[in-house]
């Protein structure tokens, strides 16, 4: 129970914290969604150092990952906003930004987590 509650906590601050980026960031002027995309891209660095730091002599315990990756990290990335807004690019014919952002976010995301993970060597 008590790894559930953890996880739950994470992942309200890391959803809270996402929406506050959006908000924040994503453009209704231009329809690009820089909040989205800032959220997984420091989504992907975080999990890169808390599972880098995880895996470094057991530097944070089980706890404190299921808190911080799987909670925090997981409510703070979203795949189904990034699906739904590339849905959305698409629909209105707008190929470039669905291929630019698309290929940005796996491309910078993987790079992010590899250097999170780097750091903490």
């Amino acid at each position: 129970m008590k790894q559930l509650l953890l996880v739950f906590v994470g992942g309200g601050f890391g959803s809270v914290l996402r929406y506050a980026i959006g908000k924040y960031l994503n453009s209704a002027e231009t329809g690009i969604p820089y909040g989205t995309f800032a959220a997984n891209i420091l989504g992907s660095l975080l999990i890169g150092i808390i599972l880098g730091l995880a895996a470094k002599n057991d530097t944070l315990s089980q706890n404190q990952t299921l808190l911080l990756a799987t909670g925090f990290c997981g409510g703070f990335t979203t795949f189904s906003t990034f699906a739904y807004e590339n849905h959305m690019f698409l629909k209105s014919g707008d190929f470039t930004s669905f291929a630019v952002y698309t290929i940005a976010s796996f491309v910078i995301g993987f790079l992010a987590v590899f250097a999170g993970m780097y750091l903490v060597k």
